[in-house]
């Protein structure tokens, strides 16, 4: 079974080892053909908290870990400037 991953960037994290992470889309509208961009957010267990707001990560599918997160994040791609 193929293990399902997403790049997405990380938009809040503010909750206690969970991150909310906004992942792009980009698909053909059905009856115009216009290029859509559809945003999706997940939430995903950051267990070391690592992750701040707008770090590109790589988030992938795992088991039900609460009522609505079911991904974790596997690696912190980009990470943003701390000033």
């Amino acid at each position: 079974m193929a293990v399902r991953e997403k790049v997405g960037i990380v938009v809040s994290n503010k909750m206690q080892k969970t991150v909310v992470v906004a992942v792009e889309n980009r698909v053909a509208h059905s009856k115009y053909g216009k290029i859509v961009v559809k945003t999706k957010h997940f939430k995903a267990h950051d267990e070391e908290e690592r992750c701040q707001e707008g770090d590109l990560v790589r988030i992938t599918e795992t088991r039900p870990l609460s009522r609505t997160k079911r991904w974790q994040v596997a690696e912190i791609l980009r990470e943003v400037k701390k000033l």
